[in-house]
């Protein structure tokens, strides 16, 4: 039998100095990938906006003189909006032949032209390409755009990593993430804008998904889940970095090209990020892996066996092994794999949506402030975070994953009485609830990583877990259209509505995922048999001097092929191990 990589760990360290500073660089790219999944909240920003005045050049939105009152009182119709007298944001009266001043009997026709507010932004891509009043749809439009951007980057880049490794794909990923955020900054119309947008979804996905999948594969089993949620948490410190960020600079143009020209940096991971070793040792690189594997001994000031590998793989070995590997689609041709996945799928779609329609309706939180909302909805993802890391090596990925989905999903449902039936001056409950929400699905988001990845066989690992992103795009891509039906409903309902299907949704994945096994210190599976049985049978922890007589390695050095010496290092834990 062949040398398995959690059987390396054990021997090398499951995080050790090397794993630890090599997961540091692939941590650093999510703080760019949050940027890049929320800059559409200022991009897109529609500030107060009223059509403009015809044939007056130097038209603002704000008030210059009691003259320019005077005009605009007798250009621009009132609607009543929220209880209130408002300027009409997409009419203008036209002035036929009449003659008469009098508002009340003039004819009101749609605008061409549009003033903007400029008291929270210089410029947007809303207010330069006029996504308002008819057109208002091409902001949600573009926004879906993106998601599908992202989830054919997912899928295409997991492919890709499972294909010509790990490394490659990053870094081809992460040229188009560089290529695509700067030339954004030249978008001149709707279509030219979108392209880009799709070019940069796509790649922000392959960047992160790639970076989670190889610090994944670099940790032992107990180290996990703090690898796969500490990544979630340089997205949130991107969010938060934005906010303060966007406070600053009010004009799209420049903050765009200030998020994008930094991720220059990450050229350099070619030289500084190694492939994926447990990938190697899947393709039967054995050699490429062991100088990967020696240069982490060396750093983490381990002694490794002179002959690491004395088993070399014979031509039937990697014949039977490249049908062992399969492909994505054996995902699908065994029923209990089958209904896994789609239960992963599932999961992924909900929780995507859930996070992303929370997110769209931070303006809701009542505090004023586009950016100090924005940041509020991200600092609410640290505690959700540090609940993950502190409870999942305890309760387990399952329970956990059920709870946090069913507690936001609860959360989401109960704002319907609060909003329908409760008195105004208590609608912070309202505010409190959504919150709630949002915090189950962030945790939601960093456990399903965790928890599917672990699932996934090796062999298909990175493809699979890129599919089950791109499913998560498409609750992302759904996610704006069911709060835009929201607001065309409108009244309390209205804004009730898009909660309620938020939290129904969430309560049903958590209650699917149950169905799932258990994957709390288990050994990952390699192939996709390993992925059928994982959770079907009995695992029985065998010492790994046993289990390295079995396969012939040879033990290191001040072992004795006695129970009572072994290392603990060496065996599987029985218990829960705290992080």
């Amino acid at each position: 039998m062949r040398l398995n990589f959690d059987d390396v760990l054990r021997h090398l360290g499951e995080f050790g100095r090397y794993q630890k500073g090599v997961y540091f660089l692939l941590c650093l790219p999510g703080i760019a990938h949050g940027i890049r999944m929320m800059i559409s909240v200022f991009l897109l920003n529609v500030p107060d906006h009223r059509c403009a005045i015809p044939g007056y050049d130097n038209d603002t939105y704000d008030v210059q003189s009691d003259n320019h009152a005077h005009l605009i009182n007798a250009t621009i119709p009132y609607v009543k909006k929220d209880g209130k007298l408002q300027l009409d944001s997409c009419h203008i009266y036209f002035n036929g032949n009449n003659g008469t001043n009098d508002g009340v009997n003039r004819t009101v026709v749609g605008c061409q032209k549009w003033v903007y507010d400029k008291s929270v932004f210089e410029s947007t891509v809303s207010t330069e390409l006029n996504f308002v009043c008819d057109d208002a749809i091409l902001a949600t439009h573009s926004q879906m755009i993106f998601m599908g951007g992202y989830f054919f980057g997912a899928f295409a880049a997991g492919a890709l990593g499972d294909k010509i490794g790990r490394k490659k794909a990053l870094y081809l990923c992460i040229l188009f993430l560089i290529t695509g955020g700067i030339t954004l900054n030249w978008s001149s119309n709707f279509v030219t804008f979108v392209f880009l947008r799709f070019i940069n979804g796509a790649a922000s996905a392959g960047v992160f998904t790639t970076c989670f999948v190889i610090g994944l594969e670099i940790v032992g089993p107990s180290k996990r889940v703090w690898t796969g949620i500490m990544i979630e948490v340089f997205f949130a410190i991107g969010m938060t970095m934005l906010s303060g960020v966007a406070y600053f600079i009010r004009d799209w143009h420049t903050l765009e090209l200030a998020m994008s020209i930094p991720v220059a940096f990450f050229l350099i991971y070619w030289w500084v990020i190694p492939e994926s070793p447990r990938w190697l040792l899947n393709e039967f690189r054995d050699q490429e892996a062991e100088v990967i594997i020696r240069r982490a001994a060396a750093v983490n000031k381990v002694t490794l066996p002179e002959k690491l590998f004395e088993h070399q793989a014979s031509e039937l070995e990697k014949h039977n092994n490249d049908k062992l590997k399969g492909s994505f689609f054996d995902l699908f041709t065994n029923p209990v794999m089958c209904i896994r996945t789609l239960i992963i799928f599932f999961n992924w779609l909900v929780v995507s949506m859930v996070y992303y329609g929370l997110s769209l309706n931070s303006d809701n939180l009542g505090a004023g402030s586009l950016h100090l909302n924005f940041l509020l909805v991200g600092l609410v993802e640290f505690p959700a975070y540090a609940l993950s890391i502190g409870l999942l090596n305890r309760l387990g990925r399952k329970i956990m994953h059920c709870a946090m989905m069913i507690i936001g999903g609860v959360s989401c449902i109960l704002t319907i009485f609060t909003i329908l039936y409760a008195d105004q001056s208590i609608q912070w409950i309202t505010v409190l609830f959504a919150m709630i929400g949002k915090l189950g699905a962030a945790a939601g988001f960093a456990i399903i990583y965790v928890f599917s990845s672990e699932l996934f066989p090796t062999a298909i690992r990175h493809s699979a877990t890129g599919a089950s992103s791109s499913c998560a795009r498409v609750g992302g891509m759904i996610a704006p259209y069911i709060v835009d039906w929201g607001k065309f409903i409108g009244g309390d309902f209205g804004r009730a509505l898009p909660l309620m299907v938020f939290g129904s949704l969430s309560v049903l994945a958590g209650l699917l995922a149950l169905l799932l096994p258990e994957t709390l210190n288990k050994d990952l599976p390699e192939t996709i048999e390993d992925g059928i049985k994982f959770g079907r049978q009995p695992v029985r922890h065998r010492s790994a001097d046993d289990e390295e007589k079995q396969r012939g390695l040879p033990l290191l050095p001040g072992h004795k092929d006695t129970d009572e010496n072994q290392s603990p290092i060496y065996r599987q834990p029985t218990a829960p191990v705290q992080t």
